[in-house]
């Protein structure tokens, strides 16, 4: 009997209907990062010979630029030439070390030993014995020709109750027999019983100690499969995603395997612009440090080995970027990572500047808390030196965010107080060879893997300085941040009280322009300060307008929904004691299961928990 399933239930995806044929006189606005996230085919290298090209001719414009700026006979006044050298040393030194990732990367991870398990991953003898042809979802699966127990988690935390269940829909529908669990960490009884009308386990904490990390321990601690899946509540996973992960774990030192975060919620600049500043880490970055088996989890649409987590005493808990902080420690282990570049789950970016400063600040305070709290390139640390220097780049990483500031503020510098940072030899022409040397290289580079140029990235990178600020300081001071998620529910906030920086910032440079220009004017010469600082406030300008937009937009929706709430009846009925904790089952055939639990309420006597 042959050991592999009729091809139109392994190894493809659902037909999809032909889209039609966009007009070639209108260019679509992508709704979704999966096509610049993730390669185009299964296999082969994904680094095309242009990419290759473009990227030595980037890293040459780079050392150009580099060598520009640290010669001697270039300096201009002190202060602003210290500070144009510290911003453009960490965005030279972090674009270095990215061209040297993406060159080292472009080669499949999946070897011999992965199709040869992918070939052989259901037991195909128990799926005719059991009748279970026409139900992928139930069939078993073997890894070395040993039956293997797989959970997902989906971690809920107030998130919209109709993306709770697409996602718990979709990944009861997994191809490949597995137990689905929502971890209700916002403990509302409607999620409560969505669980129980899909046929999914359901999870309440008596506290929400830990956050999401605190979230899976506890599940860790009630399921007992030998591999779990972690999704955030917003990210719908394909039929296959078991079927192009589990095969890794053939590999016995493979701790866990991560697939990229894809958005299909491309809908506002924020959401574009904070989608596409993760497709080239996605697409090229994280491929890149498979070679030096230094790849991290992102936090969800990732599978982990239940012994790999056991060995390093659970999911982090004491960073709130729980993901990068578990996967160091699994590195020093010992243990081995697998990424591969094929989207095998899509969720959502952040839409709102509330959404997207509360994301940012979170990765970044787990990336400095790592620079000044667990430092890589410490003896103590077991790393490979290879190790050591990817997770420097990421622990450093942020630090590209606060340059800006710095150059932000080397205009008027010029404008007010006649500083310059490179002496008056040098030319506005000679300034600018070099400059667009390492600069438009970049933006070439950008246009070449996200297919044009995105501004909305632009206008973040620039703009996003406060956040990453307030990250460094937090973790100087040793203050610790409330646990945000992306896609919780919950009033909406005006914008403005999430970017006063950028506004103040905006004030100043709209100022400094006019003075600047009323200057060049008096002297019949335009300045390159005075071009970069109107360039700057430009930019600031756009990102105000968004928030006002936005604004806007978030005031609409409120007093519709309040308009809603005011005309629906509402009734009040008795309010039973708060629920501490339950567990519960999928409602069996005749009907019971969920309702045979009986969950612990405050001031119970005892406690019930389904076995």
């Amino acid at each position: 009997m042959s050991r592999t399933l009729p091809r139109s239930n392994v190894n493809r995806f659902p037909e999809r209907p032909a889209a039609p044929r966009p007009r070639k006189s209108h260019r679509a606005v992508p709704r979704s990062t999966e096509e610049i996230t993730a390669i185009s085919q299964a296999g082969g290298r994904v680094h095309s010979p242009v990419m290759i090209l473009l990227v030595l001719v980037a890293t040459a414009g780079i050392l150009f630029y580099g060598q520009f700026l640290l010669n001697p006979a270039n300096r201009g006044d002190l202060l602003p030439y210290l500070m144009v050298v510290s911003a453009e040393a960490v965005l030279v030194l972090q674009a270095l070390f990215a061209m040297w990732t993406i060159l080292s990367g472009g080669g499949d991870p999946r070897d011999f030993n992965f199709h040869a398990t992918q070939e052989t991953l259901y037991d195909e003898k128990a799926i005719t014995r059991r009748g279970l042809r026409d139900q992928p979802s139930l069939w078993p699966i073997l890894v070395g020709g040993k039956q293997v127990g797989i959970e997902v988690f989906i971690t809920v935390y107030g998130e919209d109750l109709g993306k709770i269940e697409a996602t718990t829909r979709a990944a009861i529908e997994m191809q490949g027999e597995h137990r689905t669990w929502i971890l209700d960490d916002g403990g509302s009884d409607e999620v409560r019983d969505l669980a129980a009308r899909l046929g999914a386990r359901y999870v309440r904490r008596l506290s929400n100690n830990g956050a999401k990390a605190g979230n899976v321990n506890h599940a860790l601690a009630l399921a007992k499969g030998d591999f779990f899946v972690i999704l955030d509540a917003d990210f719908v996973p394909k039929p296959l995603f078991l079927h192009e992960t589990v095969p890794f774990f053939i590999d016995e030192k493979v701790a866990f395997v991560q697939t990229p975060q894809t958005y299909g919620n491309l809908v506002s600049l924020v959401s574009r612009g904070a989608g596409y500043m993760q497709a080239v880490f996605y697409r090229f970055i994280q491929p890149g440090r498979n070679r030096f088996n230094a790849a991290f989890c992102v936090g969800t649409n990732v599978i982990y080995r239940r012994a790999a987590i056991d060995d390093i005493g659970g999911i982090d808990t004491d960073s709130k970027s729980e993901d990068v902080w578990t996967s160091l420690h699994l590195h020093e282990r010992g243990w081995r990572s697998i990424y591969i570049p094929m989207t095998l789950a899509v969720g959502d970016a952040p839409e709102t500047i509330e959404a997207y400063s509360k994301q940012q600040l979170r990765w970044a305070t787990g990336g400095f808390e790592i620079l000044f709290t667990h430092s890589p390139f410490s003896p103590k640390r077991r790393l490979t030196m290879d190790q050591r220097l990817q997770y420097m780049v990421t622990a450093t990483h942020y630090l590209t965010g606060i340059a800006p500031l710095l150059l932000l503020l080397v205009p008027p510098l010029e404008i007010f107080f006649d500083l310059r940072p490179m002496n008056l030899h040098i030319s506005v022409l000679q300034w600018l060879l070099y400059y667009c040397g390492f600069y438009v290289m970049q933006i070439v580079l950008a246009f070449f893997t996200l297919g044009s140029f995105r501004y909305e990235v632009l206008m973040l990178a620039t703009v996003s300085f406060p956040i990453y600020v307030k990250a460094l300081w937090n973790v100087l001071a040793g203050k610790d941040e409330a646990w945000h998620v992306t896609g919780r529910k919950g009033r909406p906030k005006s914008p403005f009280n999430f970017i006063l920086p950028q506004v103040l910032f905006f004030t100043f440079l709209l100022l400094t322009s006019a003075v600047a220009i009323w200057r060049d004017l008096d002297n019949g010469v335009l300045t390159l300060a005075t071009g970069w600082n109107v360039l700057n406030t430009l930019i600031l300008f756009s990102f105000v307008v968004v928030a006002a937009r936005e604004g806007r937009r978030l005031t609409r929706e409120s007093r519709a929904a309040a308009n809603g709430l005011a005309a629906a009846e509402v009734l009040v009925t008795h309010q039973p004691a708060p629920i501490r904790t339950i567990i519960a089952r999928p409602l069996s055939a005749d009907g019971e299961g969920l309702a045979r639990i009986s969950p612990l309420r405050a001031g119970s006597a005892g406690q019930k928990v389904a076995s």
